[in-house]
């Protein structure tokens, strides 16, 4: 079957030790400086915050998710035909999981941030991990890598609704699976050296990544800052 439900991350706790502070998922601990705000300083500052600073997340969120589809495409090309770049390539990927963990940390804290950037690299690792069994046609290894994807997959939309309440897991994880399923689409295309397909399938994987970035920016907007 899929995930056991023992697996699953527990729910965001706050960790504030100034009754003074309204934020529900404050991390400051005994630094909190808030004076009866939702706006801790250790997340969006300690001023209120304009529409400027939710159009900069909004813009850092998509960026990292533009470079996840870009650099997982070059990967699937680099290594579908053998290419020289391929380790390189490969190793650029993975940072993405790092810069995606790194947008979390101001508002979630380094524990929190750097197990979203492993689901993200899990992620990843799998999906070359694919790619290479899918290429010498060991079905079986293909079978049970995608189910492992999914259960990641699965992790993800789980983990970021039990740290956000405004992200919800069921759409979150239907936005998943919907990109899992579009780049396997594109590298089957790939190896089948259906290039103008692959291509058709990694515009409609571009766009649907947008949408999960800004599923995310609007869910953290809406946890930290309230006002906008």
């Amino acid at each position: 079957m899929w995930q056991n439900e023992q697996r699953y991350f527990p729910y965001y706790q706050r960790n504030c030790s100034n009754f003074a502070c309204l934020n529900p998922y404050c991390q400051c601990g005994e630094i909190c400086q808030c004076n009866h705000s939702q706006q801790c300083h250790d997340g969006w500052g300690n001023t209120p915050h304009d529409k400027k600073q939710k159009v900069s997340l909004k813009s850092s969120m998509r960026l990292v998710w533009e470079q996840h589809v870009y650099w997982t495409r070059m990967t699937i090309i680099s290594m579908v035909f053998g290419l020289p770049d391929v380790d390189s390539t490969t190793n650029r990927l993975l940072q993405n999981a790092n810069d995606m963990g790194n947008l979390l940390k101001p508002f979630y804290g380094n524990k929190i941030a750097a197990m979203y950037s492993n689901l993200i690299r899990e992620h990843l690792i799998i999906a070359a991990e694919l790619v290479k069994a899918a290429k010498v046609g060991n079905q079986k290894d293909v079978a049970a890598l995608e189910r492992k994807w999914y259960e990641n997959g699965k992790d993800v939309a789980e983990f970021l609704s039990r740290i956000n309440p405004f992200i919800s897991r069921d759409e979150f994880q239907k936005m998943w699976f919907e990109h899992l399923a579009l780049t396997k689409q594109e590298a089957v295309f790939m190896l089948q050296q259906d290039f103008e397909s692959s291509i058709a399938v990694f515009d409609k994987i571009e766009q649907q990544a947008l949408e999960m970035a800004d599923t995310i920016t609007t869910g953290i907007a809406k946890q930290f800052v309230p006002l906008l």
